[in-house]
């Protein structure tokens, strides 16, 4: 069954960036086939353009952008590309996206600003040139941004990344209110994949190798996990672009594997008050038989994993 199956984007015009390769290129390739036109967005020109002819090749329809997002100048660049290829833009995807994992004491400041540029800036720039477009076109649109379980919980080693995919997050409930209005959806995919990222962690490596040779996936992997390929993740990208998903904005959805999950928002867990206020002793005393119940972990958690046979 195809990504896209039951949905029908025929004559939507679609951008998605960092689509030369991995989650970005299958949701490409998913949005094509559904039927609309994708202009695909990449730094590696060569990549981009494999995907351009992977869907040329499939009779979709696709042109290619080569440059970085960040600057407000490739966003434009992005939207214009799109209405003149396919008369419109109808739907963005900000999936572009890098890393610099380091703890904190040894991030610098090269690279906590490309990952905060490529990502939060990034969906930031692109976002608001989409919008700017559907608003003044005035038929709606679809804005699908990619988080990730590191900005919801947290990852070691991951300052940078955490913080802008929790603020990629926090951008989609923003901008669903804002542009709610315009008929204009806003919502935070969370994917998990086996992609060239995932197979550099030591614990997917075996994982990541069986997938490469088109051997199934245990169940642990594919649900407790979460752990498909791209193609596990592109379906939500598709519904979340289509008529079928108009009354869903704001939500964080995770995805992958076998495993579609909604993320909560923040809510208070705990709650006392104390006349004229608090000091430091009170708050030691109301800590220990109020709130500490409802200590919070940090961190993803996962069960242990038994590598493919």
């Amino acid at each position: 069954m195809s990504a896209g199956a039951g949905v029908d984007l025929t004559g939507k015009g679609a951008v998605v960036t960092g689509s030369g390769r991995g989650l970005g290129r299958a949701y490409a390739r998913a949005l094509a086939a559904a039927g609309a036109g994708v202009v695909v967005n990449d730094v590696d020109a060569e990549a981009a353009q494999a995907t351009v002819d992977a869907i040329v090749a499939d009779g979709g329809s696709a042109v290619a952008v080569v440059a970085p997002v960040g600057p407000t100048a490739t966003a434009d660049r992005l939207v214009a590309a799109a209405v003149e290829a396919f008369g419109r833009l109808d739907v963005l995807v900000t999936n572009a996206g890098v890393l610099r994992d380091r703890v904190l004491w040894k991030t610098t400041d090269e690279d906590f600003d490309l990952v905060v540029d490529t990502h939060l800036r990034g969906t930031f720039t692109c976002a608001r040139a989409a919008a700017v477009h559907m608003r003044e076109r005035g038929e709606g649109g679809r804005i699908v941004l990619v988080g990730s379980p590191a900005g919801q919980h947290g990852n070691f080693g991951q300052t940078s990344y955490a913080a802008a995919k929790a603020g990629i997050v926090a951008m989609a409930r923003t901008w669903s209110l804002e542009l709610a209005r315009a008929g204009i959806t806003v919502n935070a995919v969370v994917p998990t994949a086996i992609t060239a990222m995932t197979a550099t962690i030591p614990v997917y490596a075996e994982v990541a190798a069986a997938y490469d040779r088109g051997e199934p996936l245990p169940r642990t992997v594919r649900q407790e996990h979460a752990l498909g390929g791209p193609e596990d993740v592109a379906p939500l990208v598709v519904w979340l672009a289509s008529e079928a998903s108009a009354g869903v904005t704001g939500q964080a959805i995770g995805i992958g594997g076998d495993k579609l999950s909604l993320y909560s928002v923040p809510q208070e867990l705990a709650v006392t008050y104390r006349e004229d206020g608090w000091s430091a002793e009170a708050i030691g005393e109301a800590w220990g038989s109020t709130f500490a119940p409802h200590l919070q972990p940090s961190g993803i958690t996962l069960p242990p994993l038994e590598p493919p046979t």
